[in-house]
């Protein structure tokens, strides 16, 4: 069967014994009626149980469906958009594979494999949608009063499983739970234009940047005299301010006010994502592989209802707190204290 070929989505499909309505017996094998979701549900309720309206999900299945390997269940492939509503609901719900296995009505090993290939096609498209803005300095700016600012950086843990014994220690953060830290770099608009998921969460912050692209980009200066703004995790450089840990002075006080209106841009865009995909949450129980995409996948979406002015989903929802210490960064790496004082002089001073 032709995965990518029209088909309708009341076609049946086998998937075993399912005492439910829908199931038909035709000798002695068990079928499923595919619901129909796009139709079955009212656009709001669509994007209460999927994230995304009925239109970005098809602008995004055609983006896709060219990177979708055949998933079969049994004798039957299942449709490219089943695939992604599955994966969609995986991360709506944050729960374990079979529930969302039931929801389309496949095997637990069928959503797997689902999950695993739909979110590496959305995570294949990072750099149409997670990129650097030239645009960003007026939109911060009229935050706090902040120039020339590019974006915000900050970490944020992302709860998995245990991982292999082997390295399960390196996961193991600092209140004892396994994550992943993931680097998020966004604009005044809660845009994500940057996101690193491959560290572990016993990683500090400062490490993360170090070693990324980003502070290489930094470095040879790609961003001219714009600068990131992060909190004192992170070591103060000519182009990463931090606030001043001990302010003195009317000016220094003004500083920091501003760097923490502006900076809280960041830990918005890091809930309004938590809470859009409580997967990020509450535990992401895959493959590391499959985690990592998960992460990046999510960030894509995020950005694609960002543009699409997409309602943020629950917005009542109380989303578990990250812990507010900070581990300084004095002493990691080199201190460029001059620039920021330069900016307090020139911007803040009374």
């Amino acid at each position: 069967m032709d995965l990518f070929s029209d088909e309708s989505d009341n076609e049946m499909y086998e998937i075993g014994v399912f005492d439910s309505e829908g199931i038909v017996d035709t000798e002695n094998r068990r079928l499923y009626n595919r619901i129909n979701y796009r139709s079955e549900f009212s656009d709001s309720e669509f994007t209460y149980r999927f994230r995304l309206n009925k239109t970005s999900v098809d602008e995004l299945l055609l983006k896709i469906t060219p990177s979708l390997k055949v998933i079969s269940s049994r004798n039957n492939g299942i449709s490219p958009l089943h695939q992604l509503l599955l994966t969609l609901r995986f991360y709506a719900l944050g729960t374990m594979l079979l529930s969302v296995a039931d929801f389309i009505g496949v095997s637990k090993a069928s959503a797997s494999r689902i999950v695993h290939h739909v979110s590496r096609a959305i995570a294949g498209l990072y750099p149409q949608y997670v990129k650097t803005l030239s645009n960003t300095q007026n939109a911060f700016h009229e935050i706090a009063g902040f120039p020339r600012i590019l974006g915000a950086i900050d970490c944020t843990h992302v709860p998995i499983q245990s991982p292999d014994s082997n390295i399960g220690e390196e996961y193991r953060n600092r209140k004892g739970i396994f994550s992943m830290n993931v680097q998020g770099v966004c604009n005044a608009d809660l845009l994500f234009m940057n996101v690193l998921a491959r560290w572990p969460g016993s990683a500090h912050d400062a490490t993360i940047f170090n070693n990324s692209r980003l502070k290489m980009q930094c470095e040879e200066g790609l961003f001219g005299n714009r600068w990131l703004i992060g909190d004192s995790a992170y070591p103060c450089t000519s182009y990463l301010l931090t606030p001043l840990l001990n302010p003195t002075s009317v000016a220094e006080n003004h500083y920091n006010e501003a760097h923490i209106k502006t900076g809280n841009t960041i830990e918005r865009c890091f809930g309004v994502w938590k809470r859009r995909f409580p997967i990020l949450s509450l535990k992401i129980r895959v493959a590391m592989q499959t985690t990592q995409a998960i992460i990046i996948a999510t960030s894509v979406l995020h950005n694609i209802c960002r543009l699409n002015n997409i309602r943020d989903v629950d917005p009542e929802v109380a989303m578990p707190q990250e812990s507010g210490d900070i581990t300084y960064a004095e002493g990691i790496g080199q201190q460029n204290h001059s620039v920021r004082q330069q900016l307090i002089n020139n911007y803040f001073s009374v």
